[in-house]
């Protein structure tokens, strides 16, 4: 018996390559470990979008390098989107690693062990990728078997000045829909309740594949052909998002009122310097149109501060802009200059120090606006999908409502009732907080 520890480090979508090379290692009669130290393969699945995800991912391979030191037979293997970024670099700085795979090599990960076994080296190439799975790529889900991820597209072709993806990942490669709806039925065959959509950008799902295939057509067919009670989107490009869809969502509980839809910024230079394809008043209408089709939708957003040119003017109207849009999840990050981006090239850069101001500025008001949000919440009942044990104590159960996705936003930690993890049942919200909710299951005798 071979044992195999695995170590997935990044988003949702590398986690869903973890889980297809987990599937294939099974099959050549690997059993994951929870320990390093009693691995024959310890598996280390990088993300290499952003400078400190490539710090924690050195990291990580130099903690599993000492304990490789204590069993020089083990086998420590590294892959994922650091290694499709460096590439040949990595060997030299990091001899500890036994093979680096690429994003295209992974698929073939026994095919490359058994090769190396022979003494057989992979020449490592960088650059962009162009796998793409399909629905026969075996995968063992990692999550919990009541929730998990629908991997629709690979690359990306949005081109954004700080953002590496389409020099790792390549450009846009759309799945078809009767693939995707047939790996759908099959994780509803497994326990799936919760199905979350992610690619790099949903809005462009099918614009490589011609007018037959959108996200709109992909998500009615979902609808039909699978009886999966919640359907989450994560990450949408603000100017692609169109009515079709809010509609669509309007219309079908199934798709839960929640999008993910990362702005970046505000000021209308700021987003020019990005390349995003907005302005502040497409976003302003964006917003309101939301609001008005879907006023259930909890939003969520991210924002860059710091970004090379951004002024005082330009982080006042962020703000002044959170303060009107009130989303309920914001993520807020730092700009750092990614080797390679055409933002590292850019003049006007903002000091660290001022950064983390700006940081903090955006942060606090965020936490008063979410604490807003949340508290509209209480007295109600909403239904929650439950999770299992809290994390917090074990006195409590956790879960989440149609407003929470998992691992990025809040959960509501469940004071009473008797329920199975994968429910979804009524719980009254009796608190809230800026991240988290506390409810008490409702019984049947108690519903209207």
């Amino acid at each position: 018996m071979k044992h195999l520890h695995l170590v997935s480090l990044g988003c949702p979508k590398n986690l869903v390559d973890s889980e297809i090379m987990l599937a294939l290692l099974e099959a050549d009669g690997y059993t994951v470990v929870e320990e390093p130290a009693a691995a024959d393969l310890v598996l280390v699945n990088t993300c290499g979008f952003i400078q400190p995800a490539v710090e924690e991912a050195v990291d990580e391979i130099l903690r599993l390098a000492a304990v490789k030191e204590e069993r020089p037979a083990q086998l420590l293997v590294v892959t994922g989107c650091m290694v499709q970024r460096y590439g040949a670099e990595l060997a030299r700085e990091l001899p500890e690693v036994d093979l680096f795979l690429g994003v295209d090599d992974f698929p073939l990960i026994v095919e490359h062990l058994r090769a190396h076994e022979q003494g057989r080296p992979l020449a490592l190439a960088s650059g962009p990728s162009s796998y793409i799975m399909d629905a026969t790529v075996p995968r063992t889900i990692s999550t919990p078997l009541f929730r998990s991820y629908l991997k629709i597209t690979e690359g990306c072709d949005n081109h954004c000045s700080y953002c590496m993806i389409p020099s790792i990942r390549g450009p846009l490669r759309s799945r078809g829909v009767n693939d995707l709806v047939a790996e759908a039925m099959r994780l509803e065959e497994l326990g799936v309740r919760e199905l979350t959509l992610i690619a790099q950008d949903l809005t462009a799902y099918g614009d490589d594949l011609g007018e037959e295939a959108s996200l709109v057509t992909l998500l009615q067919a979902l609808l039909k052909e699978t009886s999966i009670p919640w359907f989450r989107l994560l990450y949408l490009y603000p100017s692609s998002l169109g009515d079709d869809l809010l509609a669509l969502m309007a219309a079908q509980p199934r798709i839960l009122p929640y999008l993910d839809i990362p702005f970046q910024h505000a000021s209308d230079p700021v987003l020019r310097r990005m390349n995003r394809r907005y302005t502040t008043r497409e976003l302003n209408e964006l917003v309101s149109r939301i609001r008005t089709m879907v006023p259930e939708c909890s939003l969520r957003t991210t924002m860059l501060v710091g970004f090379p040119g951004e002024t005082e003017a330009d982080v006042e109207l962020l703000l002044e802009c959170l303060a009107r849009w009130q989303f309920d999840h914001v993520g807020v990050f730092q700009y750092q200059d990614e080797e390679g981006s055409a933002a590292a090239r850019l003049d006007g850069k903002v000091e660290e120090e001022e950064k983390e101001v700006r940081y903090q500025r955006v942060m606090e008001l965020q936490a008063k606006i979410s604490l807003q949000r949340q508290q509209r919440l209480v007295g109600r009942v909403e239904e929650v999908l439950v999770e299992g044990l809290s994390r917090e104590s074990d006195l409590l159960l956790e879960g989440r409502t149609r407003f929470q996705a998992p691992d990025i936003d809040g959960c509501v930690y469940i004071t009473s009732g008797q329920v199975n993890p994968g429910d979804i049942v009524p719980v009254r919200i009796t608190e809230a907080h800026p991240y988290d909710l506390v409810g008490e299951v409702v019984s049947a005798a108690e519903l209207p």
